[in-house]
């Protein structure tokens, strides 16, 4: 295998800019923050917070499947906000993709997500 290897899929939108969906790199997979769009149309599945953190999942699930991970090899995840109060909410969605031992986490509320975003995450997996 090369230094580093991108991975692509088109059942997660598509970068939108001038990087990966995701790197393999030493037997481990780095995910870029990944949005709530829905693939085929890259809109958002609603402005609920819900829906977008419901479909990032989905959507992180896709590109983990594309690298030969799944959510159990999941060691680390940062979750962005754009608003605090949305914590309980994603946190609640978040718990039904992550069986024990849950990953590593960082939470923070940002001033601004790209595409007036809710949510973003990003996370790193074993292969």
């Amino acid at each position: 295998m090369a230094l580093k290897e991108g991975v692509q899929t088109d059942k997660a939108p598509a970068a939108l800019g001038p990087y990966s969906q995701a790197i393999k790199a030493n037997n481990l997979v780095f995910v870029s923050g990944v949005l709530g769009l829905i693939p085929e149309t890259g809109k958002f599945i609603s402005d609920d917070v819900a829906d977008q953190t419901e479909q990032v999942l989905k959507n992180m699930g896709e590109i983990l499947q594309a690298s030969g991970a799944s959510y159990s090899s999941v060691v680390k995840t940062t979750i962005m906000l754009a608003d605090i109060n949305d914590f309980k909410k994603v946190n609640e969605i978040y718990g039904k993709y992550f069986s024990s031992p849950a990953p590593a986490r960082s939470t923070y509320q940002v001033a601004a997500l790209p595409l007036n975003a809710k949510v973003e995450i990003e996370c790193t997996a074993t292969l």
